[in-house]
């Protein structure tokens, strides 16, 4: 399969008129949040709140979208069908005959707190979800997206946890802190926070 990501540009173009919050997640939101590009990317990570997921069909309405329907396979995701827990993540291209271009990745709420598929446990207010580049962009809070890297860590994942670790303010780092004992008990990042 495919995939030539869009460009975050295209990605806020494509996105600004959604009333609902949405952030760029992934790579791209370390990069956000560090203020320059520092690796590739194989793809585009987009976030939006699973009780929202009906505006991507909306942001995206003449594109296709294919739900990643456990255990790793792609189903076409029908117009207005409500995603259940568990299918949390949407590849979407402009045509079929287009390569994948984004990934929509679907979080939990319970109230205005968002809550972490990781662990549950592990929560914050969807009101402090995320920052907004300098350029506009809104982008997955730097902690939160390396919470989310944190579980099997890949040579990319390392790259961007050193990459944020300059930028984190001390409450960001007690936040990772707390996510990671929560969740692991032990990890090798938290000597280091």
């Amino acid at each position: 399969m495919t995939w030539d990501p869009a460009p975050l540009s295209e990605v806020a173009s494509l996105f600004s008129a959604a009333a609902v919050p949405w952030w760029v997640a992934g790579g791209y939101a370390i990069e956000l949040a560090v203020g320059r590009a520092f690796r590739d990317h194989a793809d585009v990570d987009v976030l939006f709140l699973r009780r929202d997921q009906l505006a991507v069909q909306e942001a995206l309405a003449s594109w296709e979208w294919w739900a990643a329907d456990p255990p790793g396979t792609l189903r076409l995701w029908r117009r207005g069908e409500v995603l259940p827990p568990g299918v949390d993540d949407v590849w979407c291209r402009p045509s079929a005959a287009a390569p994948w271009r984004i990934q929509v990745m679907l979080d939990e709420t319970d109230g205005d707190e968002w809550v972490s598929r990781r662990n549950p446990a592990v929560r914050r207010a969807v009101a402090g979800l995320g920052g907004v580049s300098a350029g506009g962009i809104p982008y997955l809070a730097t902690e939160v997206q390396l919470f989310a890297k944190a579980r099997g860590t890949r040579p990319k994942d390392e790259q961007d946890f050193a990459a944020a670790l300059p930028v984190l303010d001390g409450s960001q780092r007690q936040w990772l802190a707390d996510a990671l004992r929560t969740t692991f008990g032990e990890h090798p990042w938290l000597d280091r926070l």
